[in-house]
């Protein structure tokens, strides 16, 4: 019987990360703009669910199949921007450009 010796060893994942970003800038850029796309596709999931339409609804509803909105939600694959705007049609939603923390107006679109 062959037996391998499995090494626990307690990592603070969160540290870990904050560390790797602080010394790499380009990874940090790439790490910054990821986060923005998922609590986006992460935002239009909890939309769908609280609007209570399950993926094949809203993909029916929106023109698209139900494939396009799983893999949109499981972040496989970024919408179109016409993708996007079709299911936030659907939703009651529209898209709104908003400044970050330092800018001061909005626009609509």
């Amino acid at each position: 019987m062959n037996t391998e010796k499995v090494y626990s060893k307690k990592m603070d994942v969160s540290k870990t990360i904050a560390d790797a970003l602080a010394a790499d800038a380009e990874l940090k850029q790439m790490w910054d703009e990821s986060r923005t796309e998922y609590r986006v596709l992460g935002e239009l999931m909890k939309l769908r669910k609280e609007k209570g339409f399950s993926q094949a609804e809203l993909a029916e509803q929106s023109g698209n199949k139900q494939q396009v909105i799983s893999r949109i939600e499981s972040k496989e694959n970024n919408p179109t921007l016409k993708t996007l705007c079709s299911i936030l049609d659907v939703l009651g939603y529209d898209i709104q450009f908003v400044p970050k923390a330092n800018q001061h107006s909005s626009h609509k679109i």
